[in-house]
């Protein structure tokens, strides 16, 4: 070993059973770290153009309903109910471009 890694703590990874001594990068141990997404808060998965909103506000819908539709690389995607509940609020128009991650509806 180089003395440069000498003086280092290494970090072990499990990875199926098997143990890793590894260094970490100064932007690997600064990442944001994983949280497990809001299933209430509906958020577009790619930039597009909003074509039909097919609920409305106080709205029950069945999980694999169709909320709306959402145009991106000239493809129409229809973005199903990932959960069954209420539309508590609808946060786009219809002809609203929206970029990536930009939260569309909020269930109750």
């Amino acid at each position: 070993m180089s003395s440069k890694t000498e003086n280092q703590d290494f970090n072990e990874l499990i990875i199926d059973d098997a143990v890793y001594k590894t260094l970490y990068t100064k932007k690997f141990q600064n990442r944001e770290k994983y949280k497990k997404p809001n299933e209430k808060l509906l958020k577009a998965f790619i930039p597009g153009l909003i074509l039909e909103i097919r609920v409305e506000e106080g709205q029950e819908v069945v999980a694999g309903d169709i909320l709306l539709v959402l145009e991106a690389m000239k493809m129409r995607n229809e973005i199903e109910a990932p959960i069954s509940g209420k539309i508590k609020k609808i946060h786009i128009q219809v002809n609203q471009k929206i970029p990536k991650a930009q939260l569309l509806l909020e269930f109750e």
